[in-house]
């Protein structure tokens, strides 16, 4: 019997869907959490698939672990915790294509692509969903050029290590940007809140009946001309 499993490396937890799953197995539910987190633990952080291959007869088990979701390698490598939300007005992180290298090379036993280069591309499609730039540009520019055979040489080579001169220069083109995105969104918040506020004002103007301004004219009485002089 195979059991499916999505878990934090290292740190399964006994709770009510695994206990639905194995408790009418009978199995030792401490041990096998035990087993899964040593399994798992170099994948701390992330979220590891996990099958559980169980002999209900003899009640033994062996944990298979898959390779994470290319967006939980990603968010480990960039050191994020989520992508961006609004992947048109903030991204979320800016990778250099050795980073997108050393990912793909991971993925590749797990992926439906034929060589390292198509594997590339689809590690960059990943990061257009998510919000994060490569090499200072759009995912999926770097889509177009991964096409074109720009990084040819360094997929060849299978280039992994970003140097720390690179990674600097990335940072802080991610930095500046990042502070710009940011203005733009607030002050976007600041005019839809002006225009709601005008919004407001303007029904409220509206709502006033018509006959009460005149009621309130007509019941002000008009000055003698003795109270005139």
């Amino acid at each position: 019997m195979n059991i499916k499993l999505l878990i934090e490396g290292g740190n399964m937890q006994p709770g009510p869907v695994l206990s639905q799953k194995l408790g009418p197995l009978g199995m030792n539910m401490g041990q096998i959490i035990q087993k899964v987190n040593d399994s798992t633990k170099d994948f701390k952080g992330l979220k590891v698939p996990v099958e559980l291959d169980i002999d209900t007869g003899t009640k033994e088990f062996e944990v298979n672990v898959f390779s994470p979701p290319v967006s939980e390698l990603l968010k480990k490598e960039l050191g994020i915790e989520k992508g961006a939300g609004l992947q048109l007005k903030m991204q979320a992180a800016n990778a250099s294509i050795e980073q997108i290298i050393s990912i793909a090379k991971t993925k590749l036993p797990n992926l439906l692509c034929n060589d390292l280069k198509s594997a590339v591309k689809t590690i960059a499609g990943t990061c257009v969903s998510l919000g994060i730039l490569i090499e200072n540009k759009s995912a999926s520019k770097i889509e177009k050029e991964i096409d074109a055979g720009k990084y040819d040489q360094e997929i060849k080579e299978e280039k992994t290590e970003t140097s720390p001169e690179k990674k600097a220069k990335l940072d802080k083109f991610f930095n500046e940007l990042h502070t710009k995105q940011e203005k733009a969104i607030e002050q976007e918040e600041a005019e839809k809140e002006a225009a709601k506020e005008e919004e407001a004002a303007e029904g409220a103007k509206e709502e006033t009946p018509e006959g009460e301004a005149k009621e309130t004219a007509e019941a002000t009485p008009e000055a003698s001309p003795e109270e005139k002089k």
